[in-house]
């Protein structure tokens, strides 16, 4: 009961203030909620700004006309499941926007009455009053809508004081009923009239008068017993001035037979919709399909939900021809425990035929059944195995529309289909089909559901579905996604659940009508084959169902639980045409920048003079310092072009070499060891001498190898001192005219002081005697260390002369 009055109040609330929210202003409603805090009375300290104020289940036994004078903007008040005795409705005087008021479940026995102009939603059920508490006051409020009543007497006398209201909704919740003036609801002017009834009351006289009263009328726990019997003797079960299109019965535990004369009673009224819900009955079948007169009606649909049955032994032929024979369009009978059901032999004029959420099996299509109108046939959650049977039966109907999910079908390759052209839209969720239930198919179905099967493969050898628009296969064992070879009109697919690692690029080229598309909750493998199918949904619009919460990595593990939007996936590393052509592209550059390197900058040169250099640095690292002086045999080294030549034997050797051999100069031409590259000889001659003269000249600029023997000499690591190179100018030099490639020389220039040759003649002798301050150094001591022998022997060697000449830029 609790749970049925949570709907309804629920439901109260959103007809009576909603409905009218185009009319009030627009605002931010607060809500304040109180409820069940054992409250006593109404805290002092609330919001005075709240709209929607909850004080229910709690203890509160009086209301105060001061609780509710500050909340001027109050809509909602919920008093329900107290324990208030007495209600003055002059307390909500202030409260001008109030439109709806809960005081049901209470205690209440009286009221004194104020007009509330603008109330919607009054709620009085489930209280103590003797009488129906209706006043002249009552009928004043013009804007109720839905008016909850409750008195253990009802006369015509409290109704007709508000039969001029135009009532929505009139819901009398008794709590007892000793008396009931039997006319008394027609008074009523309502569309729907709701009536909870005590346990253990006749509710014949108010189901006969309920349907004199409302359009839609519901009643809730009836429980006649026989007394439904006794009273049908003195009364005649015609009904004159129906006005109920809807009967609604809740809660209903009656014998067989006076189950059935109900269905006979109401069978001749003006109702036209029947539903029982929570039904129970038992006793003796002693009423059947033979004694209910099938004639004059406008019933259309009858609804049977949550049945019980308290006989063991039901003789089916009784039950379940009284419904198959009815004529009507719409018969549901649903969660009944139901094995079997019966049909006439005669056609019938069913449309919808609804026996979900019982127990019946293959049996119910081995007899004939004619049903050439119906329409739509759901048998879901019931004990059906073989498909092919029910397509045999489906065939002989005009079927749109058939639900077989939750059932244990399945379908072998062998057995033969027969579907009706009329069939569109087909539900066969939850079975056991395979892979050859797509054997089995209406050809012109639109809409099917086949999720929560054992499907692994959708066969290439199918009959074309040119029809089928919208397809589920979620929760099966798809290792990828269906072609659309066989579904041209494709547009709604969902294959959410599956096995799919890398989705296939073929379903995106063969399913171009394809608009929505779920295949989250997949174990996705994040690798490159994924790419493309990331890549899709930024150009999809939208058409990724679930995009991208649902859409996660399993695979490598290093990704696992990572979302699909977030992968980056390289088109260099997933495109191998393109990285073949990166790399070749990368490698020709490459290639084309050591050639360019190599012919402008003489790169292959400068490496070798890097690695004699960095050998020399070791050498140098693993020599003493009195080592490197036992090594210097030399007192001066000279560089210089071929073209200066004559200038250097003529001029600059006789000025510069003694006869007692108290200068000693190095000479590469002369000097070279046999067996060892000119580099080689060239940094020995370095290391040996303790200076070095460069003859400085356009003829020398030119010259590459002056260049490396300046560059060998400025990088010398066996030299100490800074002064070691000694410039001579022959000639001027610009420097723009010094290439820049060659860097070293043009620095020295700039910040080396250096000896220029003279034009003039008689200057030379200062030259001379500069050059000799410069260069001499004192190799006595040298000398007697390093064993002057090994020199003279040099000198024997190169023909007794202790210069020898050799050109410097032969190279």
């Amino acid at each position: 009961m609790k749970h049925i009055r949570s709907i309804y109040v629920f439901c109260s609330i959103v007809t009576s203030v909603h409905s009218g929210a185009s009319k009030l202003p627009e605002e931010t409603e607060l809500t304040t909620n109180c409820s069940n805090m054992s409250l006593r009375k109404v805290p002092e300290d609330l919001t005075p700004t709240t709209t929607i104020l909850d004080l229910s289940y709690n203890l509160l036994f009086q209301l105060q006309r001061s609780d509710f004078h500050s909340f001027s903007k109050l809509k909602v008040l919920i008093l329900c499941r107290n324990r208030i005795q007495e209600l003055d409705i002059k307390t909500f005087e202030f409260n001008k926007e109030l439109r709806y008021l809960d005081v049901s479940y209470n205690r209440l026995k009286s009221v004194t009455w104020f007009s509330l102009a603008g109330l919607r939603h009054l709620d009085l059920s489930f209280n103590d009053f003797d009488t129906v508490p209706i006043c002249e006051e009552t009928g004043n409020m013009s804007h109720l809508e839905i008016l909850g009543l409750s008195g253990a007497k009802i006369q015509k006398s409290d109704f007709q004081k508000i039969a001029h209201l135009h009532l929505n909704t009139v819901f009398l919740g008794l709590r007892t009923l000793s008396h009931y003036e039997e006319g008394s609801l027609p008074i009523l002017n309502t569309t729907k009239l709701h009536i909870v009834l005590p346990m253990n009351t006749n509710f014949w006289v108010l189901l006969r008068d309920g349907m004199k009263t409302s359009k839609i009328l519901e009643i809730t726990n009836i429980d006649g017993k026989s007394q439904f019997a006794s009273y049908e003797t003195q009364q005649n079960l015609i009904l004159e001035n129906a006005k109920t299109s809807i009967l609604l019965l809740n809660k209903v535990d009656l014998l067989w037979d006076d189950l059935l004369l109900i269905f006979q009673f109401v069978w001749h009224t003006s109702v036209e919709y029947f539903q029982i819900q929570h039904v129970t009955f038992g006793g003796k079948v002693y009423l059947d399909h033979n004694s209910f007169d099938y004639s004059n009606t406008v019933m259309r649909t009858i609804k049977l939900e949550n049945v019980h049955f308290r006989i063991f032994n039901i003789p089916q032929e009784r039950v379940y021809l009284l419904f198959t024979k009815m004529d009507i369009e719409n018969l549901t009978i649903s969660d009944a425990q139901m094995p079997h059901m019966l049909f006439p032999i005669y056609p019938t004029r069913f449309q919808y035929l609804n026996f979900a959420n019982n127990i019946l099996t293959d049996d119910v299509f081995k007899n004939s059944i004619q049903l050439p109108h119906l329409k739509t046939l759901i048998l879901k959650d019931n004990k059906l195995e073989t498909l092919s049977l029910v397509s045999c039966f489906a065939g002989n109907t005009s079927l749109r529309h058939l639900d077989l999910s939750e059932n244990l079908l399945q379908h072998e390759n062998d057995e033969n289909c027969l579907w009706p052209e009329t069939l569109i839209t087909m539900n066969l969720s939850s079975n056991k089909f395979a892979d050859s239930v797509f054997r089995c198919l209406p050809r012109n179905i639109q809409i099917l559901d086949l999720n929560n099967n054992k499907i692994q493969t959708v066969p290439k050898d199918i009959i074309h579905l040119t029809s089928l628009r919208e397809l589920n296969l979620a929760f099966n064992f798809l290792t990828d996604l269906p072609g659309c070879s066989h579904f041209r009109r494709l547009s709604v697919l969902n294959i959410e659940m599956n096995l799919i690692l890398s989705p296939s690029l073929d379903f995106f080229q063969s399913c171009q009508e394809v608009k929505t598309l779920n295949v989250g909750r997949n174990p996705f493998r994040c690798t490159c084959e994924l790419r493309d199918f990331i890549q899709l949904e930024k150009y999809s619009e939208g058409m990724m169902v679930g995009w991208s919460d649902s859409y996660i990595c399993e695979y490598p593990l290093n990704l696992k639980g990572t979302q699909l939007k977030v992968v980056h996936l390289p088109e260099i590393s997933c495109n191998t045409p393109l990285l073949i052509v990166t790399i070749v592209v990368i490698m020709l550059v490459l290639g084309m920048a050591v050639a360019f390197c190599c012919l402008h900058f003489d790169l292959p040169w400068y490496l070798r003079m890097l690695g004699q250099w960095t050998q020399t640095w070791h050498r140098f690292r693993k020599t003493t310092q009195e080592q490197l002086k036992r090594n210097i045999q030399f007192h001066v080294f000279i560089s210089y072009s071929e073209h200066d030549s004559a200038w250097v034997k003529y001029e600059l050797i006789p000025n510069v070499e003694k006869e007692d051999g108290s200068v000693l100069i190095c000479l590469h031409e002369g000097n070279s060891d046999p067996g060892k590259s000119i580099t080689e000889d060239t940094i020995n001659c370095i290391e040996k001498s303790y200076k070095s003269i460069f003859v400085l000249s356009p003829n020398f600029v030119q010259t590459e190898w002056c260049h490396y023997e300046l560059y060998f000499a400025h990088h010398d690591l066996f030299h100490e001192s800074s002064d070691y190179i000694i410039l001579i100018l022959l000639e001027p030099i610009p420097l723009y005219c010094i290439p820049t490639r060659y860097p070293k020389l043009k620095t020295l220039m700039e910040k080396k002081a250096y000896l220029e040759w003279p034009k003039d003649r008689r200057k030379c002798g200062l030259f001379w005697a500069n050059l000799r301050a410069a260069i001499r150094v004192n190799l006595l001591e040298t000398r007697e260390m390093c064993e002057l022998q090994t020199f003279t022997e040099l000198n024997e060697e190169s023909r007794g002369s202790a210069i020898s000449l050799i050109r410097t830029d032969c190279l």
